[in-house]
């Protein structure tokens, strides 16, 4: 029983029935100029001819969202679009809107006043006298047994007023909600701001990791080494990298604050010098072979070809120590190719697992390229292939 009763305490009941009701108000208007027939039948056509026009969606999503949803639960109704027909399709649904408001609106006006004269009519009746309403339905004759039926009409009312809410808000959804090409549009906006979302974390990932490892494998090789010299040379070290990474996240964090701002470049291939050096200072001896025009790699290429060496070199610092490190950076054939290759020590994560890991085969998928990661003939191996166009 509470629960049936609960919508009658809810205020977007009451919302969704002025709602309904408002949309019979200036037809009935005209009523009062000349009851006729051809008063509703205007009112229809002009409804549709005005369910044409663009601005009238937005009208109708405007009032829709105010009226039909609960702000509490719902807030702002993505379901109900505020947007102007911009296809025959959104127009054509607009009007067939307009028109089930009109025809709802007359059905549940007409009940919400029939109702409670048909309860007093039943009333007046049972206790022996006449008709006291004018309703719709005439109460003939006088019989006891209609002041019993009298409340069926009263309880039937908030029945209409709830149902009826219930209905014209899920065909709001259903004719004033977004059309397919918008879905589509609002999917895709949204796949972007996901990847853009990965993206970001991808960077700060690799740039503030790599920066954290070599921190790390510097301040552990100069405790034990014990020499004022070395430690010297792990500060310095340490200090260059916390300098770059302090850099990346200021720049990401610009992009997250004001992405209208333009921001400084992220680091190409161009910069893998510092990623080489920062891995030979933590003690890693790092063979590098550059073939070819590195300088006129595409920017994305380069950037994306940047941080997966960066995150290489990052796992070899982590997982393997100081080991010697192959490092070739090949250009050729319309391609970029990158391998590095150390030895694979035990204990060394089996392929397809970490998060770095699979941040370099993403990277490479998203650039249409491909690559290998895990154990090959006793090295561990990181081989991505990008193409340049």
């Amino acid at each position: 029983m509470v629960r049936m009763l609960r919508p009658l305490a809810r205020a977007v009941t009451y919302k969704r029935w002025l709602h309904i009701v408002v949309a019979i108000v200036w037809p009935s208007l005209w009523l009062f100029i000349q009851e006729a027939w051809w008063t509703q039948v205007t009112a229809a056509v002009l409804l549709g001819l005005a369910g044409l026009v663009p601005i009238t969606r937005v009208v109708e999503g405007f009032q829709a969202r105010l009226l039909l949803t609960d702000h509490r639960q719902d807030g702002e109704s993505a379901d109900i679009v505020t947007t102007p027909s911009v296809t025959w399709t959104d127009r054509g649904r607009t009007v067939v809107w307009l028109e089930a408001r009109l025809c709802l609106g007359w059905i549940v006006s007409h009940l919400s006043v029939q109702l409670p004269l048909l309860a007093i009519d039943l009333l007046t009746t049972g206790l022996g006298h006449g008709p006291a309403a004018d309703g719709f339905v005439t109460v003939e004759e006088n019989r006891w047994w209609h002041a019993v039926l009298a409340p069926v009409p009263l309880l039937l009312l908030p029945v209409v007023v709830v149902w009826s809410g219930h209905f014209v808000t899920a065909l709001a959804h259903r004719l004033l909600g977004p059309s397919h090409a918008e879905r589509m549009a609002a999917l895709e906006e949204r796949t972007d701001q996901l990847l853009e979302r990965t993206r970001i974390a991808r960077e700060l990932h690799d740039s503030i990791g790599h920066a954290l490892t070599v921190a790390v494998v510097q301040a552990g090789a100069a405790r034990a080494a014990g020499d004022a010299e070395f430690t010297a040379r792990a500060l310095t070290a340490i200090e260059e990298t916390g300098r770059a990474a302090l850099e990346d996240l200021e720049r990401v964090l610009g992009i997250l604050r004001e992405s209208e701002k333009p921001v400084s470049s992220r680091p190409t291939l161009a910069d893998a010098d510092r990623l080489l050096e920062s891995a030979r200072a933590s003690g890693a001896k790092v063979d590098a072979e550059v073939t070819g025009p590195v300088d006129t790699v595409p920017g994305p290429v380069s950037r994306e070809g940047y941080r997966i060496l960066q995150e290489s070199l990052t796992n070899v610092l982590r997982h393997a120590g100081a080991v010697p490190v192959r490092v070739r950076v090949h250009v050729a054939d319309g391609s970029l190719v990158l391998a590095i290759r150390n030895p694979c020590p035990a204990g060394t994560p089996g392929p397809g697992r970490g998060s770095g890991l699979r941040g370099i085969r993403e990277r490479a998928a998203l650039l249409g390229g491909r690559a290998r990661t895990g154990p090959d003939e006793g090295e561990w191996q990181v081989h991505a292939e990008l193409p340049l166009s």
